[in-house]
């Protein structure tokens, strides 16, 4: 029996692991005539100890995360994906896709880049696609990078 997604998920936070994702989430949806979903988790806790002294901050991601998200959704609609959503939440990246809104959005597949923006995290506690993997509960696609001859690179 083959495996159809329905519902893809991929984690974007700006970095080239993440477009790399994107991609190849873009060509299974298109694959599945499946939704994709664009998730972008605005990392609060990064913010705890700078919001005291800048409110700004905090608004200022929540732009950043709206704009690259709409950008997304734009590139995915050229590709020819009809179906595109796009979400944006709040709190810890590993905790929030795996468990939350994966979840909430009945979920079939998730796929993100091996490593993100956060390189000081990772060394400390570990990778948000390592959190992922372990802790979904649907399959699990990292995308670790580009090939030469890799038809997605255009």
């Amino acid at each position: 029996m083959p495996v159809r997604y329905k519902t893809i998920l991929v984690a974007v936070d700006g970095s080239q692991e993440a477009k790399r994702a994107f991609k190849k989430a873009v060509l299974l949806a298109l694959d599945h005539d499946a939704t994709l979903l664009l998730t972008h988790i605005v990392d609060t806790r990064t913010f705890a100890s700078v919001e005291h002294y800048d409110r700004t901050i905090f608004t200022e991601a929540e732009m950043y995360a709206k704009k690259m998200l709409a950008e997304y959704k734009d590139l995915a609609k050229e590709k020819g994906l009809s179906n595109v959503s796009m979400v944006i939440d709040y709190g810890s990246p590993k905790v929030k896709i795996a468990k939350d809104v994966a979840v909430k959005h009945n979920v079939d597949l998730i796929v993100t880049g091996a490593t993100g923006l956060n390189a000081v995290e990772r060394f400390l506690i570990g990778s948000v696609s390592e959190h992922i993997t372990r802790y979904a509960k649907c399959d699990v696609l990292i995308v670790r990078s580009e090939c030469e001859d890799n038809p997605l690179n255009d």
